[in-house]
C-alpha cells in the first residue's frame, strides 16, 4: 500500500554531497553515532540473546529485500494447504535483546525509526544488533516472533497465531534477482504460491474499497562518480511481498481490537471536497473519470508508465493525508480505520527499523498465549503515538532534504538548459506557480510562468536555479 512518492538511495561518495549531508544533519539536529554506553549495551545484548525454547528452524524461511540490505526484519515461507494457504512470517525479536529502560531502549525511543540518507543511514538500533545479532541473516539461528496465518481459497484470513521461536533463514534474496528467476521459470515453486496469495489479497483490497497508489520509485544513485536520478516502476514481486506484510499488520490489529488493547495505524477518510478537486484535475489532464466510478476504481484505471497518469497519481496523494497512531486500552479509538486499506491495521513487521513494531508484536504474543501483556509494553502505549509522530515528521524532513540536495547537485552544471516536462500541480492561490515533473533526469520541482500554468500539459521548461548548498531547484516555462 503506497500513499507517497517512493525514494530509494544508493550509496555515494561525492564530496559536494557529503558536505550537503553534513549540513542536513546539522540543520535537522539529527543523531549521529550512538553514545558509547548504548554501543556497549548493544554489544553485550548481542552476545547474550534470550532464545526461546520452541525451535522452528525446520521452516524453509527466506528474506527478500533491496540489494545489500542487512537489517532484515522479516523472513517468509508460504505454502498451499487443503483449505487454502498458510503463511509463516518470522519477525526479528528485538525484545530478545533489548529490555525496557536499558540504554538501547532509551536511545531507540529517542530516535523512533531508522532514517535513510544518501551515503549512509541513521539506524534505530546499533548495527551490532540491527545488522548483526537480531537481523534474520541466512544460516543463523535467531530469536523471532513467528506468525502463522491461515487463509482460505479466496485469500481471506481464517486463523492467526504468533509465538516466540528460534528460526533460521535459508537465503537472503533481492527483488530484482528473484523477479528475473520467476520470469525465467527457474524460481522455487513457493514463489508461484506467493503470487497467488498476493493477487488474491489485492482482490480482497479492491473489494473492501482499499486503494494503493502505484507511484514509480525515484532512485538516486552514483554512476562513475556522478549523481543520477531515475524513476523505476515497482516489480510485481514487491507488491506480492507487500501484501504479506499488510496481511500480518491486519492480523495484529484484529488480535488487539478483539482484546480492546493495543495500538492502530490510522488514516482518516478522504475529504469529499478533495475528491471533487481531483475530478477537476482529471478533467484538466484529459483523463476520463466516469461519474459512477469511485476513487479506488479510478486509481486502478491509471497507468504508472504514462506521464500524464503519473501526474494524476501525484495529485491523488493529496487526499491520503493525516496518518497517525491511536493507542487504546478499553474503548476503541473514535476513528480506528486506515482508510487507504479500508481495514483496521497496525505496524508490526519492522521492529529493527521502527520502534512501535516491538510493542505491537509483544502485545500480540501475549494475547495469543493468553498471558498478561508485559507491564513495560502497556506503560509505553499512551506515549507511542506522539513519539512516532515526531520521528515520522523528522523522517519526512530528512528524505525531502536529501532528495532536494541530490536534485540540485545533479542539475547544478545545467542551469540555463531547457528540458521536457509535464505540469502536475498548480497552486490554488497562484495559478502561475506549481510543480513540474521532468523525466530526464527524473526531477519533480517548482515551476513558474508569466500566466496560468497548463495543468497536465507537456511543456518545455528552463532551469533557472539549482543550488546544492540551499537545496533549491527551480524551473520557469520556456518561451
Amino acid at each position: 500500500m503506497s500513499t507517497t512518492r517512493r525514494l530509494h538511495i544508493q550509496p555515494a561518495g561525492d564530496p559536494v554531497l557529503a558536505q550537503g549531508m553534513r549540513d542536513i544533519h546539522d540543520d535537522l539536529k539529527l543523531p549521529s553515532a550512538f553514545p558509547p554506553e548504548v554501543e556497549a549495551a548493544a554489544a553485550q545484548a548481542a552476545a547474550n540473546p534470550r532464545l526461546p525454547e520452541l525451535d522452528r528452524s525446520d521452516i524453509a524461511l527466506v528474506t527478500i529485500d533491496p540489494p545489500g540490505s542487512m537489517d532484515l526484519d522479516q523472513a517468509m515461507h508460504v505454502e498451499r494447504t487443503d483449505g487454502g494457504y498458510r503463511v509463516c512470517y518470522a519477525i526479528a525479536d528485538v525484545a530478545a535483546f533489548v529490555s525496557a529502560g536499558d540504554p538501547v531502549d532509551l536511545e531507540a525511543n529517542r530516535r523512533g525509526e531508522t532514517l535513510y540518507g544518501a551515503d549512509a543511514k541513521i539506524p534505530l538500533h546499533p548495527k551490532v544488533l540491527s545488522e548483526g545479532a537480531a537481523s534474520l541473516l541466512p544460516g543463523q539461528l535467531r530469536p523471532a516472533l513467528l506468525w502463522t496465518i491461515d487463509l482460505d481459497q479466496t485469500g481471506e484470513g481464517i486463523a492467526v497465531d504468533v509465538r516466540r521461536a528460534k528460526v533460521s533463514s535459508r537465503a537472503r534474496l533481492d527483488y530484482a534477482g528473484m523477479q528475473q528467476r520467476i520470469d525465467a521459470g527457474t524460481a522455487d515453486p513457493m514463489w508461484a504460491v506467493l503470487r497467488e496469495i498476493g493477487e488474491l489479497r489485492r482482490q480482497r483490497e479492491f473489494a473492501r474499497g482499499g486503494v494503493s497508489l502505484p507511484l514509480p520509485e525515484q532512485e538516486v544513485s552514483v554512476v562513475d562518480g556522478r549523481w543520477r536520478l531515475a524513476f523505476r516502476a515497482r516489480l510485481p514481486i514487491e507488491d506480492w511481498n507487500e501484501q504479506i506484510s499488510l496481511l500480518t499488520g491486519m492480523a495484529a490489529a484484529h488480535l488487539m481490537v478483539q482484546a480492546k488493547v493495543g495500538l492502530l495505524r490510522t488514516l482518516p477518510p478522504a475529504d469529499p471536497r478533495a475528491i471533487e478537486r481531483l475530478r477537476v484535475t482529471a478533467r484538466a489532464l484529459g483523463i476520463s473519470w466516469p461519474p459512477g466510478l469511485d476513487y479506488p476504481g479510478f486509481i486502478r484505471s491509471l497507468d504508472p508508465s504514462n506521464d500524464v497518469h503519473v501526474a494524476m497519481l501525484t495529485a491523488c496523494t493529496s487526499v491520503l493525508r493525516g496518518a497517525g497512531y491511536a493507542a487504546f486500552d478499553g474503548a476503541l479509538p473514535a476513528q480506528p480505520m486506515h482508510s487507504a486499506l479500508a481495514a483496521q491495521y497496525t505496524h508490526a513487521t519492522a521492529p529493527l527499523r521502527r520502534l512501535v513494531d516491538r510493542y505491537t508484536g509483544e502485545i500480540c504474543v501475549a494475547l495469543c498465549a493468553k498471558q498478561p501483556i508485559p507491564a513495560w509494553a502497556l506503560a509505553a502505549l499512551p506515549g507511542l503515538p506522539a513519539t512516532m509522530q515526531v520521528s515520522g515528521h523528522r523522517a519526512g524532513q530528512y528524505e525531502s532534504a536529501v532528495l532536494n540536495l541530490a536534485e540540485a547537485a545533479v542539475l547544478a552544471p545545467r542551469v540555463g538548459e531547457v528540458f521536457n516536462g509535464a505540469i502536475v500541480e498548480v497552486a490554488h492561490d497562484d495559478p502561475g506557480k506549481g510543480t513540474v515533473i521532468v523525466r530526464d533526469p527524473a526531477i519533480e520541482a517548482s515551476v513558474s510562468g508569466s500566466a496560468s500554468l497548463p495543468l497536465g500539459a507537456d511543456v518545455r521548461v528552463s532551469l533557472v536555479e539549482a543550488d546544492p548548498v540551499r537545496r533549491v531547484t527551480r524551473f520557469e516555462l520556456a518561451g
